[in-house]
């Protein structure tokens, strides 16, 4: 199982981070986090590098689900999506698969709502 779902669009990258935005709206997700590694790794390190952020994408009522029949599963949450500029013009966006997660916790009501979330990270991807 691959640990993660992507694709890779042919468009410009700011509009890239707008458009995952608005289809994790559509299914319930908000960005708690967003890290720019490019400006940090200058900022920390003095290193260039491509255009690459991180989105902690968050649904409330799944995080509080899954908290609720796992306590520690706050150590994988939120679910990152990262968009990062491949090469010029082509920007690949990756979401985490939650199903890959969850292998390392036996609990199946957790692996429930872990599928569920699954299908909503995938018709993110699927919409892009």
């Amino acid at each position: 199982m691959e640990y993660y779902f992507n694709k890779t669009l042919n468009e410009d990258f700011e509009k890239v981070i707008d458009k995952v935005t608005e289809e994790l709206k559509k299914e319930g997700f908000g960005i708690l986090t967003e890290i720019d590694v490019k400006e940090t790794l200058k900022k920390k390190l003095d290193v260039d590098f491509k255009k690459y952020r991180i989105l902690g994408a968050c649904n409330p009522p799944y995080a509080h689900k899954a908290l609720e029949t796992e306590d520690k599963i706050g150590t994988m949450l939120p679910c990152n999506v990262i968009v990062q500029e491949v090469s010029k013009g082509n920007v690949e966006v990756a979401a985490v698969n939650p199903m890959a997660s969850m292998q390392a916790v036996s609990n199946k009501k957790l692996h429930k709502v872990a599928n569920e979330i699954t299908t909503k990270l995938k018709s993110v991807i699927n919409r892009l």
